[in-house]
């Protein structure tokens, strides 16, 4: 059944509503409320809209950067997913010389393709890693405010553990980008480009040889390169994918047709049902990542509005995904449960 028509609001934002000073630095605070979640107009994926409550949180101002992950790593000597050489017992019969430590890194083709064979423009390239994002001769020299990149969903959430804070829900993080809009098409309203002019990091041209780079930009950009939304949140449309929580569904949870009530804070899906039934020979889960990355194009994939949404392997990072946290507040404290961690 089509939904009906939703009004698009400006909600203002009360500042006598936060609860002192943020836990953090850079972070925004987000006076919970209910919206309409998700879209019926572009991907079935998104659909149903059904509204949805969240609680108040702080969320952080900008994707993690390159020198935040690095301080991380510093204090930590983690070592990312995509640096550690694979288990040979995690995928039986692969060639000993494909078990090498590395990730997938897009290379922009020479004219156009099949756009169904994302084999054209995604390479596993050994050495490739958050340090070396588009392979081992590469680097991060002069990137330290570009968000990091190749980061797998084990990665954020140390990352987040380290910090104090928690990765959003999808729900969280969607109700954040829209910063008052609800129902608006883009995080900044309904016009693609406002005034002629890209308002964040995506494609401009035919994905995926043709790159006009209206914004500025060939790949990522440095946080804060483009106007914050109304909750003052940057980046929250195109420069890289963020990971969420939740488990991966097919489309919104059923029971939001419920008339009774409105979910509060829903949690996603299951683990046992985001496997990819394309692919059943892998049991690998995913997660649902939101945003849209410096790679959406509206001939491929139209995704840097709020309600999109796509499933991502947990054991994989690209050239296109990272994240950003937040932490929930209870009875006026910083409260980081309700964390889904494996």
């Amino acid at each position: 059944m089509k939904a009906a028509k939703i009004t698009k609001t400006m909600t203002k934002i009360n500042i006598n509503e936060q609860p002192g000073l943020p836990p953090y630095s850079d972070m925004v605070w987000i006076p919970g409320g209910t919206f309409n979640m998700g879209s019926e107009d572009y991907y079935p994926e998104e659909a149903p809209v059904h509204k949805v409550s969240v609680d108040d949180f702080w969320m952080d101002k900008y994707q993690v950067t390159n020198t935040q992950f690095s301080e991380f790593v510093s204090a930590t000597g983690y070592q990312t997913v995509a640096e550690r050489k694979p288990n040979p017992e995690d995928y039986p019969g692969a060639p000993p010389e494909n078990l090498v430590a590395g990730s997938l890194v897009f290379q922009k083709t020479n004219g156009p393709v099949d756009l169904r064979q994302i084999n054209l423009w995604w390479n596993w390239t050994p050495g490739a890693d958050w340090q070396h994002p588009e392979g081992p001769h590469s680097h991060i020299h002069k990137r330290d405010r570009h968000p990091v990149v190749h980061i797998a969903y084990e990665d954020a959430m140390a990352y987040a553990e380290w910090a104090g804070k928690v990765l959003p829900t999808e729900a969280e993080w969607e109700f954040a980008a829209r910063g008052g809009l609800d129902g608006a098409i883009f995080v900044w309203g309904d016009e693609h480009f406002p005034n002629g002019v890209p308002a964040a990091n995506s494609w401009q041209g035919e994905f995926p040889w043709q790159n006009l780079e209206m914004d500025g930009f060939e790949g990522t950009s440095p946080v804060g390169s483009f106007p914050a939304n109304g909750y003052g949140l940057f980046d929250m449309a195109g420069n890289v994918w963020e990971w969420t929580e939740d488990w991966w569904t097919q489309e919104h949870t059923q029971d939001v047709d419920k008339p009774c009530c409105i979910p509060h804070n829903p949690r996603g899906g299951q683990i046992g049902e985001s496997f990819d039934p394309a692919q059943p020979q892998f049991r690998i889960p995913r997660k649902v990542v939101k945003g849209g990355s410096h790679l959406c194009a509206p001939n491929y994939c139209l995704r840097y509005r709020p309600s999109a949404r796509r499933p991502q392997m947990i054991d994989t990072g690209t050239t296109h995904i990272g994240f950003r946290c937040i932490t929930r507040v209870k009875n006026g404290s910083v409260n980081k449960q309700l964390t889904n961690i494996l």
